[in-house]
């Protein structure tokens, strides 16, 4: 059987409820869908796309192009595209909770979810950093970011942190967890058996010996000898200057950059179109889009999918390694 997966359209003001509506186009021959959205939004989304779009109750077989399964979770507010609302916040969180809720009661197979804005649903009364945070804490597992194309995959020792705190965050235990975390996914997701993971290191040049900074010395080279001894396949720390050249990517499974700025321009200018988001350590394949909100873009019909369309291809794909391990 086809594995099952939640959608969560995102932001109702951006462009995530006309990707969700494009998606719908798409014949599905890798997982089935369930969305998780409000109803109003998603067809006034087809109305602006001139896009066929029946929603079906969750039990209904998708079956013709513009079908697509709901689980309605209603706005409190209408929205209007390229403005948002406050007060649809708790909206935008409680389907992605639902959805999640969903995963872990083993209803859904992975979680596939659209664009979010935090100044919205901070705005909206809800303390809120991103959803990778959100379902780490939900679930109450330590997770991993990571993004991936078809070129590169690149994990994050940190996420969403101002650049002053990132070299206090980095501790020899964060980064112990990080690169288990991503081994384990590696192995258990992507189905490699022995990967081979870059590490970069934090300052210029990996430090140049501790002329350029110790973090390298005293905080990361410990923990890679630690965790080589046990089997696991590190390169580095590396320059990152010089670590995403073609020729070493070819040698590497995955990149784990020290910080978001360190590591994500490369994959963005190598495939941003193909790029998705996803967070390891759940015990459910999440993938999300790599791209924002696009409240600009709303409504007109010009934005892109292939992020959307990259992300449900790898949920799909992960899901169903999942269920045969």
């Amino acid at each position: 059987m086809l594995p099952s997966l939640a959608l969560v359209s995102g932001e109702p003001a951006g462009i995530g409820p006309e990707l969700c509506v494009r998606l719908a186009q798409q014949p599905r021959r890798d997982c089935q869908l369930l969305a998780f959205a409000d109803p109003d939004t998603l067809r006034a989304a087809a109305a602006a796309l001139s896009l066929p779009l029946q929603l079906l109750p969750e039990s209904a077989p998708a079956l013709a192009p513009g079908d697509l399964r709901l689980r309605a979770v209603g706005n409190a507010v209408p929205s209007r595209f390229g403005h948002t609302e406050p007060a649809n916040a708790a909206a935008v969180i409680g389907a992605l909770t639902l959805a999640a809720d969903a995963c872990l009661r083993g209803e859904l197979a992975g979680l596939v979810t659209g664009p979010v804005h935090k100044a919205a649903i901070n705005d909206g009364g809800i303390a809120y950093t991103g959803t990778t945070e959100l379902l780490a804490r939900h679930a109450g597992r330590e997770v991993v970011m990571m993004l991936a194309n078809d070129i590169v995959r690149v994990a994050l020792a940190t996420t969403h942190l101002p650049l002053r705190a990132v070299a206090d965050a980095l501790t020899p235990a964060l980064l112990e967890r990080c690169l288990r975390i991503v081994h384990a996914a590696l192995r258990s997701e992507f189905g490699i058996a022995a990967p081979v993971i870059a590490v970069l290191g934090l300052n210029p040049h990996a430090g140049e010996d501790g002329h350029l900074g110790r973090e390298e010395i005293e905080v990361m080279a410990p923990v890679l000898a630690t965790l080589r001894a046990e089997g696991m396949r590190l390169v580095g720390p590396l320059p990152a200057d010089t670590a995403f050249l073609p020729q070493k990517l070819a040698g590497f499974d995955t990149v784990l950059a020290m910080y978001h700025d360190q590591g994500l321009p490369v994959l963005k200018y190598s495939g941003f179109e193909q790029a998705v988001n996803l967070t390891l350590g759940l015990p459910y394949p999440r993938v999300a889009v790599d791209h924002g909100t696009a409240l600009e873009l709303a409504g007109r019909g010009i934005a892109d999918p292939s992020s959307l369309f990259a992300a449900v291809a790898q949920c799909a794909q992960l899901a169903a390694r999942s269920a045969l391990a």
